[in-house]
């Protein structure tokens, strides 16, 4: 059996990035080296506890949960309770968890698994705001070169925004987060909503995890249900889309993904598009291209994927 791949998943969960979460423990071909918690959906006393909540779900306790940045680098922290519940996990009714949180600081941990694990095999995933992962890099420079490549959730080109009429709302958080890390020549393979509003979780699908009767599947049925609710008054669509799982579903099978090389900058200065991901799509301007920016995605064969991997679990 051919080795699995080394990630770290970097996450504010947040209804998608459970399932993301939860696929990912599904699947041999990934090992989960730690989950590190940043502020995001909800605040980091939440995604921090929301993570191991989803692990013990899982049946998996032995994974370790670091929490990380509490705030955005340089903004307030603005949260999406509205999305998410104010838990960041409405849907479900999932007990507190008792497996511990790591006493390590979630960017020292990056920075230490980066600099003592062959250079070039950990790959982050990052499905939340880029904070963490910026810190990171700041702290230690050295690591930029080691990583494998940065798979992340975030931004928008074609479809606009979701928080603002041009910003999605990871980069939107911390947009000078993003800016470091789409700035540090680390590959960046880059899903943002022009994929992931491809994704619908409609009322068949969802009833898809339901039918597989197990704890997990019937938890992430609720979680969707209580979730794509937002996304069906706001689109007027059949579901919402399932954003963060597509990181993962990518490092299992990278062929239900379609994009193209492009240049991918970060608004920093302007309120009025401030976290706009300008994407040079046709390739109009002389910038060195420095993230694969995915756009279409086989949307069958994604949730095909996602039902047999949680009935895994």
């Amino acid at each position: 059996m051919p080795q699995s791949r080394k990630i770290i998943i970097d996450t504010d969960p947040g209804q998608d990035d459970a399932v993301a979460i939860l696929l990912a423990l599904g699947s041999a071909e990934l090992e989960i080296v730690g989950i590190t918690a940043v502020a995001g959906n909800v605040p980091l006393t939440l995604t921090e506890k929301n993570a191991r909540k989803i692990c013990e779900l899982a049946g998996r306790p032995d994974i370790k949960v670091y929490a990380g940045a509490i705030r955005p680098l340089a903004r307030q922290l603005v949260t999406a309770e509205e999305v998410h519940g104010k838990t960041g996990l409405n849907g479900p009714q999932l007990p507190d968890p008792t497996m511990p949180l790591q006493d390590q600081y979630a960017v020292d941990f990056i920075v230490e698994t980066l600099m003592s694990e062959d250079s070039g095999t950990i790959t982050l995933c990052p499905l939340g705001p880029l904070t963490n992962i910026a810190l990171a890099l700041i702290r230690e420079p050295r690591i930029a070169p080691r990583i494998k490549e940065i798979v992340l959730m975030g931004g928008g080109f074609f479809e606009g925004g979701n928080v603002t009429p041009t910003a999605e709302f990871n980069i939107y958080v911390d947009p000078h987060a993003a800016d470091v890390v789409f700035k540090s020549g680390v590959p960046i393979v880059m899903m943002p909503l022009d994929v992931t509003h491809k994704a619908l979780t409609t009322a068949k699908r969802t009833q898809a995890f339901r039918d597989l009767g197990t704890r997990v599947g019937i938890a992430t049925s609720e979680m969707l249900e209580f979730f794509e609710r937002f996304d069906e008054e706001k689109y007027g669509t059949d579901g919402g889309p399932l954003h963060d799982p597509c990181v993962i579903a990518y490092l299992i099978k990278p062929e239900l993904f379609k994009g193209r090389n492009c240049n991918v900058s970060v608004e920093t200065s302007s309120e009025l598009t401030m976290g706009m991901t300008v994407i040079d799509w046709w390739g109009v301007t002389k910038r060195e291209t420095n993230a694969m920016v995915m756009r279409d995605i086989d949307h069958d064969a994604f949730f095909a994927l996602l039902v047999e991997r949680l009935g895994r679990l």
